[in-house]
């Protein structure tokens, strides 16, 4: 990996800096995408400090023009060999209570901009010699969770893109990876999801976790990525037979709902 040049998202989130870090110490060059300027700058600072050439690019992907976003992207180093697309939300409730801003906007950092992006950076991307485009999914995007109803569906939407995207790239220089960790120590999830994973006794990775495995996807060439034991698993029964994890997943919605039934309930979000 050393002197490829990639496009972060959600850089200076609990993942995306953790990724950040994880590539510069291969010694990338990287373009770190995210809404606020200090974090940002500390995070460029941190790269250098491990190896790497690092440029801040102060973006807002739910408002600005992918493809100026895009242009910008390329211009920092002059090319871009790929993007890892991290930014994300996270929404946690009863789906009879959440607001529809907040599912809105769950599909527009989830699924959207991600496609989106990736779709301005494509012509460029497939005039390097190997390109890469990187999504983080979720293991909810293979299994539909209680009380993340339409992050798991966001996430299923990126899958599904990741996948479709693979085989219409296939034998051109782009590789695509989808990525899905489980549940991870981050900022994105609020109070109620910490006391609930703790409670239901999750299993939990670091995102210096998720970013080895994010590394390892690119240079092993892996398509898709699946974090966890017994969630990996857990993914193939149910991509096979979904009914016999209903039983399991409805009874743990059960022991779920105290958490989820807030009025407060809020969208947790890494644009950082």
């Amino acid at each position: 990996m050393k002197g490829k040049t990639l496009l972060v998202t959600g850089a200076a989130g609990g993942i995306g800096s953790a990724i950040v870090l994880a590539f510069a110490a291969e010694g990338c060059r990287l373009v770190l995408l995210g809404r606020q300027p200090a974090a940002l700058a500390a995070l460029a600072a941190a790269a250098r400090a491990a190896g790497a050439d690092a440029r801040p690019l102060v973006a807002d992907l739910l408002t600005q023009d992918p493809a100026d976003i895009a242009r910008q992207a390329v211009a920092a180093f002059g090319c871009l060999d790929g993007i890892v697309n991290c930014a994300g939300v996270q929404h946690f409730g009863l789906a009879a209570e959440e607001p529809a801003t907040a599912s809105a906007r769950t599909f527009a950092v989830n699924t959207v901009a991600p496609i989106q992006l990736t779709q301005a950076l494509l012509p460029h991307l497939q005039g390097r010699p190997v390109a890469h485009v990187v999504n983080v999914g979720s293991i909810f995007g293979s299994i539909g969770f209680p009380c993340f109803a339409t992050y798991s569906a966001s996430k299923f939407a990126l899958r599904g893109y990741s996948e479709a995207l693979r085989r219409e790239l296939a034998g051109g220089p782009v590789r695509v990876h989808y990525v899905a960790p489980r549940y991870t120590r981050t900022g994105l999830n609020r109070d109620a999801v910490v006391r609930m994973a703790e409670a239901l006794g999750m299993n939990q990775d670091s995102p210096q976790t998720v970013a080895e495995r994010v590394l390892a996807s690119v240079r092993r060439g892996a398509a898709d990525v699946y974090l966890g034991w017994p969630e990996r698993l857990c993914v193939r029964i149910n991509a096979l037979f979904p009914r016999l994890v209903d039983g399991a997943l409805i009874r743990q919605a059960g022991r779920m709902r105290p958490f989820a039934q807030r009025s407060d309930i809020t969208l947790k979000e890494s644009l950082t």
